[in-house]
C-alpha cells in the first residue's frame, strides 16, 4: 500500500526536526556554531512521496548517488525550488562528467586525476564551477573508493595548484566495522593540513560524532526518509 502524501510529510517533517535537534545539540557541545554544518538528506532511491515531504518542510539541500537517477528525479523539482542544492556523493565516472557539472551544486566524490582533469576540461567549456570535495578512502579499503591517505597530497596539488579547481574540502565514508572517530579525526587532520575548510562525513549512525570532530556536512538517509525502498523485482 502506498504511503499517502499528508502522512508521509508529516512524518519527514517531525525527522528533519528531531535530526537539527541533535545536530545542534552535538554542535553546541563541541563549542561549535550549529549554524556551520549543513544537513544533506540522502535522498537515492527514496520514493518520491518521501522526498516530497523533505520539500513541503522547507528542506533543500538533497545528496544522490548516481547521476542519471538525480537528472530524472530533480529536473521538474529545481524548477519550482530555486533555491534548491543538489550533492553528488557517489562515484562519478568520467563519461557523466558533462551532466555532473551542469547538474550538481558539489561533486563530493573526486578520487583520482583523471576526473580531475575531466572536471577541469568541463568547467572550461560551460563556465559552471561546481564546489568540490575530495573523497578520502580513510580506511584503505580495496573495494571503496576514494584516494588513498598517502596519495592525497599530490591529488590535491593537482587539482588545486595545477588545474585550479574549486576544492573546499574532503568527504570519507569510514568502514563499517571500524570506530569512526578515527576516521573523521585523520579527515579533519588532513583538511587542515591543505587549508581546506569542509568536512563531508557523518551518517545516520554517526553523524554526532562527526561533528564533534568538526563536520560542515553530514549526510542523512536512513534516520530522516526510513529505509530505502527496494525495487520490485
Amino acid at each position: 500500500m502506498a504511503e499517502s502524501t499528508t502522512s508521509a510529510e508529516r512524518a519527514i517533517a517531525d525527522n528533519i526536526a528531531e535530526i537539527r535537534g541533535r545536530m545542534d545539540a552535538a554542535a553546541r557541545e563541541a563549542g561549535r556554531d550549529p549554524g556551520g554544518i549543513s544537513l544533506v538528506a540522502v535522498s537515492k532511491v527514496q520514493p518520491p512521496e518521501r522526498v516530497a515531504g523533505a520539500l513541503a518542510a522547507g528542506h533543500r539541500l538533497f545528496g544522490e548517488n548516481r547521476v542519471q537517477e538525480a537528472k530524472a528525479r530533480w529536473t521538474e523539482p529545481r524548477a519550482r525550488h530555486p533555491d534548491l542544492k543538489l550533492h553528488l556523493i557517489g562515484p562519478l565516472q568520467t563519461n557523466k562528467v558533462k551532466d555532473a557539472v551542469a547538474l550538481f551544486d558539489a561533486i563530493e566524490t573526486v578520487d583520482r586525476p583523471k576526473l580531475a582533469r575531466a572536471l577541469a576540461e568541463e568547467m572550461a567549456k560551460t563556465g559552471r564551477r561546481p564546489e568540490l570535495f575530495i573523497q578520502v578512502n580513510t580506511g584503505e579499503e580495496p573495494q571503496k573508493a576514494g584516494v588513498l591517505p598517502a596519495e592525497l597530497d599530490a591529488l590535491v596539488a593537482l587539482c588545486v595548484d595545477e588545474l585550479s579547481l574549486p576544492v573546499t574540502g574532503l568527504m570519507c565514508i569510514p568502514p563499517a566495522d571500524e570506530n569512526p572517530a578515527l576516521h573523521f579525526a585523520l579527515l579533519a587532520d588532513m583538511a587542515k593540513r591543505h587549508g581546506l575548510a569542509r568536512l563531508s562525513m557523518g551518517m545516520s549512525g554517526d553523524f554526532e560524532t562527526a561533528i564533534r570532530y568538526g563536520a560542515t556536512h553530514v549526510r542523512i538517509g536512513t534516520a530522516l526518509f526510513g529505509e530505502r525502498v527496494k525495487p520490485a523485482a
